[in-house]
């Protein structure tokens, strides 16, 4: 009987329903509005980034007859000669082979002096320490175009003009004051208890910086550089007014080749934006982690 019972109020037990209650329908609306609005909001950052990529790889891809009659219309048949012809007019090939030895060595040294620079600053207690740290990050504020007499003068009284080392050595001190702040930030998140192991052990101040504190700010250094090869990469402003050849320039100057007086050829000239533009996005895409990883370890414990 009390087996029978048992199975009976189980029985009814499962039939009961519970029910939740619901939520009052301003709290409802106001949390959809919330969803609604942070989605269409990154919806729209996204289409504002993808459509202009979008419409210059497919306009890249036209004849000029179509891209004048339609600017918005997909091409009738891929002109990949459009970017054959990129290369062959204005010798595309060398200029992104100038811009990659530039681009790189000038982040390399960047790096290098910004990480020494860092390394002082956050480590060493000297009188002029916040001083000298102001400087650098009021380096950050200065617009770089301010800055072309006096880099000008400089590179013309030193023999540089029309040099890759001009540009090196330019684009490595534009760049120095934001690669301080981010891989000073970074180093401070070092335990200074690793360095007074070392010392003990008989590491010297080089073996010290180059062994233990480089290794491990590993992901402020690509930080720093990913932001100093992109600035390198996409300047044009410098490239123009301290070169004047082929042998030194780079690729950004490249797409000028296509517009002249009378004429533009401009389906060329978007193959050759498009040509420019690849390895930035390749750096990002391969780097986001740690460039991710980078910032915020700087802004939270720095």
């Amino acid at each position: 009987m009390k087996t029978a019972k048992n199975s009976l109020e189980t029985t009814e037990r499962k039939d009961i329903i519970v029910t939740k209650p619901k939520k009052p329908l301003k709290v409802f609306i106001s949390e959809n509005a919330k969803s609604i609005f942070k989605w269409g909001l990154l919806l729209f950052f996204l289409m504002y980034t993808l459509v202009p990529m979008l419409w210059l790889i497919i306009s890249s891809l036209k004849t000029n007859t179509e891209l004048m009659g339609s600017h918005f219309s997909l091409p009738s048949k891929l002109q990949f000669g459009n970017y054959i012809n990129a290369f062959a007019v204005s010798g595309l090939g060398t200029l992104f082979l100038n811009s990659i030895i530039i681009s790189l060595a000038a982040t390399l040294l960047n790096v290098l002096v910004a990480a020494m620079a860092g390394y002082v600053i956050s480590r060493f207690n000297f009188k002029l320490k916040e001083g000298i740290f102001t400087m650098f990050i009021t380096g950050i504020l200065v617009p770089i175009n301010a800055l072309m007499v006096p880099y000008f003068t400089l590179i013309t009284k030193l023999n540089l003009y029309d040099k890759k080392i001009g540009l090196i050595l330019t684009y490595a001190a534009i760049g120095i004051p934001m690669s301080v702040y981010i891989i000073r930030g970074f180093m401070n998140t070092i335990p200074a208890e690793l360095e007074e192991a070392a010392a003990i052990e008989g590491c010297s101040f080089y073996q010290r910086f180059f062994k233990i504190i480089l290794p491990l700010s590993r992901t402020g250094l690509v930080t720093a550089g990913t932001f100093q090869f992109l600035l390198c990469w996409n300047e044009f402003i410098y490239a123009m007014l301290l070169t004047s050849s082929v042998k030194s320039r780079t690729i950004q100057l490249g797409v000028r080749y296509f517009s002249n007086q009378f004429t533009t050829d401009y389906t060329s000239m978007y193959a050759a934006i498009v040509i420019s533009i690849i390895p930035s996005i390749i750096g990002y895409i391969i780097f986001q982690e740690q460039i991710i990883s980078g910032l915020t370890n700087g802004a939270v414990k720095g």
